[in-house]
This record gives structure tokens, sequence and C-alpha cells, in this order.
């Protein structure tokens, strides 16, 4: 359709022009790692990396993630979301809301339907623009497999097509997108688009080969202090020259507590 200027002369049409999405970088591949999920902290020497909640500031001059719960709730957000959208947690066939059993005071998020992966939407999308603005340069959305633990409520196929709506924000902004952990997957979080694999335990699982094979150099495993010292030692020695690996205590904490715990091959 033409338009006319306000002189009555005949203009070009106007042309919708495609949305370029910003440019995405990758962690640098076996960078040094720090998960700081339970603090932030001055990084150790040598960090290139580092995960940060999404309520904190990013590391100044590194790579810095920045984690959301985009499958559960958090702890401290419980309340809002039961008296905000309670409509938007799952619950047991008995009406009951469906908890993480690792995490007991997580409650899931509910995917199983497109207008609720909208809801969603709404409310996680605006996370990752923060994220963006904040000065992070990718995401580490926690809890893809949900579906596993919510008694056939949720699937594979709803929880990946949420994440493959939050790829596109994140992309859209310039920021990477991490897959954390759920091995099962294989190749189909690539093929959403995800950048990157963030791990927990992969070398205790047996599962740094199946990471590397999709996401090759760019995977960043944490094996666990309350883990046989072996599973680090191990993946240190068949994939440290190749990925990031650290060991850190279970609960990320910050230095000066007690259990804080950081190695690096």
């Amino acid at each position: 359709m033409s338009r006319r200027s306000s002189a009555g002369i005949l203009l070009a049409p106007l042309l919708a022009l495609p949305v370029q999405a910003a440019e995405v970088r990758l962690p640098p591949t076996g960078g040094q790692y720090d998960s700081q999920l339970g603090g932030a902290y001055a990084p150790p020497p040598g960090t290139t990396i580092v995960s940060r909640d999404r309520e904190a500031t990013p590391a100044a001059g590194l790579y810095s993630i920045c984690y959301i719960n985009a499958f559960q709730t958090q702890p401290q957000d419980a309340d809002w979301w039961a008296q905000n959208h309670p409509e938007l947690l799952l619950t047991s066939a008995q009406g009951n809301l469906v908890f993480d059993p690792g995490w007991p005071d997580e409650m899931l998020l509910d995917t199983s339907t497109a207008h609720k992966r909208a809801a969603l939407l709404d409310i996680v999308g605006p996370w990752i623009d923060q994220c963006a603005k904040d000065g992070f340069q990718a995401i580490e959305a926690d809890n893809l497999d949900s579906y596993s633990r919510s008694d056939g409520a949720l699937s594979m196929a709803g929880n990946l097509a949420f994440a493959k709506a939050l790829v596109e924000r994140a992309h859209a902004l310039g920021l990477a997108f991490s897959q954390k952990n759920s091995v099962e997957l294989g190749t189909r979080g690539r093929d959403i688009g995800i950048d990157f694999a963030i791990t927990e335990s992969c070398q205790l699982f047996e599962e740094c080969d199946d990471y590397a094979a999709v996401f090759g150099r760019h995977v960043l495993d944490i094996e666990y202090a309350d883990t046989p010292l072996s599973a680090f030692t191990a993946a240190c020695q068949q994939f440290g020259s190749q990925i990031s690996v650290i060991r850190r205590d279970h609960n990320l904490t910050i230095p000066g507590n007690a259990a804080y715990l950081y190695r690096v091959c």
C-alpha cells in the first residue's frame, strides 16, 4: 500500500524491515569459571566467567552469566507467586502444590499449556531484559528438567517450548543462553538455540562426554564438595583441558563461610 505526503506526493510503500538480533557472545572456551549463586564476592584469581543471581551486579570485566529460576519459584518469592499468580503454580491431581523434592521450598511453575507459557513469559521475560540492562552477557535458566519431578503433569516438550521463547528473548538482547543440566535432551536444547551448558556433577553421573558431544568446549561443570573428590580429579584429568571444571561447596557460599570451597583443575 502506498502513502502520500502532506503535500499530496505519492511516496513508496513503507516496508516492514526484519528485526536484527543483537550479537551473541559465548563464554570463552576453557575459561576459569566460578558459580556465585550463594552470594557475590571478588572472583578468585584467574577467573574469567562468573554466574550470579539476577539481582546481583555482574562481575566487572569478566564474562557474567545471569541466573534466573525460570521453571520453579525462588524460596523468597513463594508468597508473591501464591498471592499474584496461583494459576501458574503446578498442582497435583489432588489440588496440592507440587514442590521440588530436592529443594522442598521451591514450587514448580506450570508450563503445560501455551496460554500458561505465555503468561509465564510476561513475568520471566522482563527478568531477562533486566539482565541485559545490568550488563550480563548470558542467561542461566535453572530447572529446565522440572518435568522430571512433576509426576507426568509437565512434559519435556512443554518445557522446551517455554525455553525456546526465553532463548529468543535473550538472543534478541545479545545474551547467550545456557542449558542447565538435562543431559537427556540430547541435541534438543541446541536445536532450539541454546548456546552452551552448565552442568552439575557431570563427571559423577558420567555425562560430561554427552554434553561435550552437543556443545563442544562450551561446557561449564561444577563437581560438588559433598561428592567424592575422585569425581573432580577424574573430571580434571579427562576434561580439564577441554571444558571448565571447578569444585565448589554445595550451597555455593561466599569466602568467610566455614563451608566455602573453591578449587580449579
